[in-house]
C-alpha cells in the first residue's frame, strides 16, 4: 500500500517533481522519531522512463489502462508549459487525457487528488473544479475562471483544500503543497521535522509574487485596465470613470475582468498599488508617508493595512538591508555587504 502516488507526465516541471520527492524522502528518514509510519509513495506515468521539464529523466510505473481508485493521495506535478496557449494544447495531448481519466476514477472511487501549478488544469478537464474552491499559479488563474466558472479561484493562496481536491499555486508551491499533505496523511509533527531538516519556511500567500501587468497579459481590457491605474496613480481612476471611457456599464466591466484576472477591478488596483510601493521602498529613498502619498493614500495606515492584507508584510520588510563591515574588514579592503532585499526576485 503507498501513502502518495506521483502522478508524472513527459515534461513534467523538473523541479515540482524533484521537491517533491526530496520531501517524501526526508519525511520517511524522519517518520520514526516523529511517532508515524513508514512513508511509502510510487511514481507512475503513462512512459516507464520520463523525460522531464529541463532534461532529466526518471523511471516510473505504467498508469493502467483501466485505473481503480486507491487509498494513496494523487499528487500531479506541474506540466512544465509556458503560456495559456500551450496549456491549452498539452491538455488535449494523448498522455495528458490518459491522467485526466485516472484522476476522475481516483475521486469518482473516494481518494484524494492533488496537484499544484498548471496541473491543476489536469483536474479542471476531469470535471473535480466544480463548486470548489481552488488555486493555480496565478498568471493562469483567469484562464482556469474562463474554463470553470462554476469554481472560485483564488491565486493569492499557495494552497487550498476543498474536500478531497488540493490545489496550489505556483513553480515551487510545490514544497508547500507536500509539506501539506504530509499533514494530511499523517500529523503535523512530521511535516514540521522535514519543514525545519530540508529549511523550508512556511508560505502562505502567492500575493506578494503578483505583477499586474503579467497577471492581465493575453486580455485586451484587463490590460487597458492596469495601463490606466498605473499612469493614473495615485489618483486612478474609478470604476465608472473607467466604463465610461471604455463604452460599457461598470456591471459589464467589472465581469469582463473577473473573467480575464479571476479578480474584481477593486482588487486589481490593490494590486498595482503593492506592485508600486513594494519598487517604491525596494529602489528608492521615500518615506513611508511619501510612498503612501505615491500610491493614492493620505497617510501611511491604509498603506500598512493593504501590505498587511495582500502580501503579509510591513514596509520595513521591503527596504534593502544594508549591513556594515567590521572595522578590521574596512582596513583590509574588504568593503561592506549589501544584503539581498526582501522580495527582491519577485518582481
Amino acid at each position: 500500500m503507498f501513502d502518495f502516488t506521483i502522478l508524472t507526465l513527459p515534461g513534467a516541471f523538473a523541479s515540482g517533481v524533484g521537491a517533491a520527492l526530496d520531501i517524501l524522502s526526508s519525511a520517511a528518514g524522519l517518520a520514526h522519531q516523529s511517532g508515524c509510519a513508514a512513508v511509502r509513495w510510487r511514481v507512475c506515468s503513462t512512459e516507464a522512463t520520463v523525460v522531464l521539464s529541463n532534461g532529466l529523466k526518471i523511471d516510473a510505473a505504467l498508469l493502467p489502462q483501466n485505473p481503480m481508485a486507491d487509498s494513496s493521495i494523487w499528487f500531479v506535478p506541474g506540466l512544465g508549459i509556458e503560456g495559456a496557449d500551450s496549456a491549452l494544447k498539452r491538455l488535449s495531448q494523448p498522455d495528458a487525457l490518459q491522467a485526466i481519466i485516472a484522476l476522475r476514477a481516483q475521486v469518482d472511487g473516494g481518494g484524494t487528488v492533488a496537484a499544484a501549478c498548471s496541473a491543476v488544469f489536469l483536474l479542471q478537464q476531469a470535471g473535480l473544479l466544480t463548486e470548489k474552491r481552488v488555486t493555480t499559479t496565478w498568471w493562469l488563474g483567469g484562464l482556469l475562471k474562463q474554463m470553470e466558472p462554476n469554481c472560485i479561484v483564488d491565486v493569492d493562496q499557495m494552497v487550498v483544500a476543498d474536500g478531497n481536491v488540493v490545489t496550489a499555486g505556483a513553480a515551487f508551491a510545490h514544497l508547500d503543497l507536500m509539506l501539506h499533505l504530509l499533514r494530511t496523511r499523517f500529523n503535523p509533527s512530521l511535516a514540521e521535522a522535514v519543514s525545519r531538516a530540508m529549511v523550508i519556511d512556511g508560505r502562505q500567500s502567492q500575493a506578494p509574487y503578483i505583477v499586474p501587468t503579467v497577471l492581465a497579459a493575453g486580455n485586451e481590457l484587463a490590460g487597458r485596465v492596469v495601463a490606466r491605474f498605473e499612469v493614473g496613480l495615485p489618483n486612478p481612476p474609478s470604476i465608472a470613470e473607467l466604463a465610461i471611457e471604455f463604452g460599457m456599464s461598470n456591471r459589464t466591466l467589472s465581469r469582463h475582468i473577473k473573467e480575464a484576472t479571476g479578480r474584481s477591478v477593486s482588487v486589481l488596483l490593490q494590486s498595482v498599488r503593492v506592485n508600486r510601493a513594494r519598487m517604491l521602498l525596494q529602489t528608492t529613498k521615500m518615506s513611508v508617508e511619501q510612498v503612501a502619498e505615491q500610491v493614492g493614500y493620505a497617510d501611511t495606515t491604509a498603506l500598512r493595512r493593504l501590505l498587511r492584507k495582500v502580501v503579509q508584510a510591513t514596509p520595513t520588510q521591503f527596504r534593502p538591508l544594508v549591513f556594515e563591515a567590521p572595522r578590521d574588514a574596512v582596513k583590509s579592503g574588504r568593503g561592506s555587504a549589501l544584503a539581498k532585499p526582501p522580495y527582491a526576485d519577485l518582481a
